[in-house]
C-alpha cells in the first residue's frame, strides 16, 4: 500500500473529533462504529464521515463482520508527519546550536 501524503495526514488530524477518534483507536484497539459513536459524543453519520477522512489519510483500516464495521488505527501512517517534524527539528537544533555558539563568543 502506498504511504499517505503528509497533507492528508495533517488535514485529517486537524479536526479535534477525528484526532480523538484516532487516539481512541490507538489506545483501545479495534472498535465498531457504534462504540466510536458512543465515545465521540456525535451522531453516527458524523462519526462515519470522520472515519472516511481518516481512511483517506490511511490512518485507519476497517473490516466488515456481519452488519458491523470494525476500525483500527494505523499508526505507521503518521510517518509523513514524523518525517516533516524531524526536518524542522533538525532546522531548529541547528539554529539553537548557532545561537549557543554566538552567546559563548559574546561572554
Amino acid at each position: 500500500m502506498k504511504p499517505a501524503n503528509a497533507n492528508y495526514v495533517f488535514r485529517a488530524l486537524a479536526d479535534p473529533t477525528r484526532r480523538a477518534i484516532f487516539e481512541e483507536l490507538t489506545r483501545q484497539g479495534e472498535q465498531t462504529v457504534h462504540a466510536l459513536t458512543r465515545y465521540a459524543g456525535v451522531s453516527q453519520p458524523a462519526v462515519s464521515k470522520h472515519l472516511t477522512v481518516l481512511k483517506g489519510a490511511r490512518l485507519v483500516r476497517h473490516r466488515r463482520e456481519g452488519r458491523e464495521t470494525h476500525y483500527r488505527a494505523q499508526p505507521d501512517a503518521l510517518a509523513p508527519m514524523v518525517d516533516w517534524l524531524n526536518l524542522y527539528g533538525a532546522f531548529w537544533r541547528d539554529r539553537f546550536d548557532r545561537l549557543e555558539a554566538l552567546l559563548e563568543r559574546m561572554e
